[in-house]
């Protein structure tokens, strides 16, 4: 199964690089622009019996390695 997972900082932390994006899409004009704030994004093709089986394993995953559980929340996708 394919696996789609978005980490993004918790609302309340400092994004530097968020800020600093945001500042050179203000200098580029692009001033509609607000309040960016960067992530990541990863895709996983993953073996597991069951859609459940999966998603116990990509929370794991995440709690362990692919996401910061004190600074930064996730949320994933799985398609077949």
């Amino acid at each position: 199964m394919r696996v789609k997972i978005f980490v993004s900082l918790k609302k309340g932390v400092l994004d530097p690089q968020g800020k600093a994006i945001e500042r050179s899409l203000r200098t580029l004009g692009y001033g509609e622009v607000r309040d960016v704030r960067m992530g990541k994004y990863l895709e996983l093709d993953v073996d597991a019996a069951s859609r459940e089986a999966v998603a116990a394993r990509i929370r794991e995953m995440c709690d362990k390695l692919l996401a910061n559980p004190v600074i930064e929340d996730y949320r994933f996708e799985i398609e077949p």
